[in-house]
């Protein structure tokens, strides 16, 4: 990737839950010399727990407090040191505070995934809070998507090939 250049050291990953963020932000990394890092493994090391027994013990409020917490954090590491992919949560990008310090920092792109296949891969996972009621689930995921249209950009994922969306990202004008 040496002929390739960016104009950022930071690209910020958003999307439903099970959309691939992980997936593909940790295959981009490598493809581009990249650190990885996803925003949830950020928010769970510094609490000490799981996301869910936050959202159990405190609620969705004090979550995104911490996700904040933590996005700053991370938005201030890769702005002193190496670039890096970063994967948010699934809600990270719906908050008005993160939306404006990934937009002053770096460039997101929406992994846009159809619910369809997103509910297969979530199905029967127990540790995702948000996704426990089917209803709510899809609910939440239509209402989700006006948010994460606010990106820099938007990838469709079609595909369970993490290779196809990696393609199509570095397809973009960013580089």
């Amino acid at each position: 990737m040496n002929a390739r250049l960016i104009r950022t050291p930071g690209l910020y990953l958003v999307g439903f839950m099970g959309s691939g963020k992980t997936t593909i932000g940790a295959a981009l990394a490598d493809e581009l010399g990249w650190g990885f890092a996803d925003l949830d493994d950020d928010i769970e090391a510094a609490a000490g727990t799981t996301i869910s027994r936050i959202f159990e013990a405190s609620g969705e409020a004090e979550f995104r407090r911490q996700e904040h917490a933590a996005l700053v954090a991370r938005v201030r590491a890769i702005q002193r040191g190496r670039p890096t992919v970063l994967s948010l949560g699934g809600g990270a990008f719906t908050m008005g505070d993160n939306v404006a310090l990934v937009q002053d920092n770096g460039i997101s792109i929406w992994l846009d995934c159809a619910f369809a296949r997103i509910h297969a891969r979530i199905a029967g996972h127990e540790h995702r809070p948000l996704a426990r009621d089917p209803e709510k689930f899809e609910a939440l995921y239509h209402a989700r998507k006006a948010c994460y249209a606010k990106a820099d950009y938007r990838v469709e994922v079609a595909c369970d090939d993490a290779k196809v969306a990696v393609a199509a990202i570095l397809d973009l004008p960013v580089f």
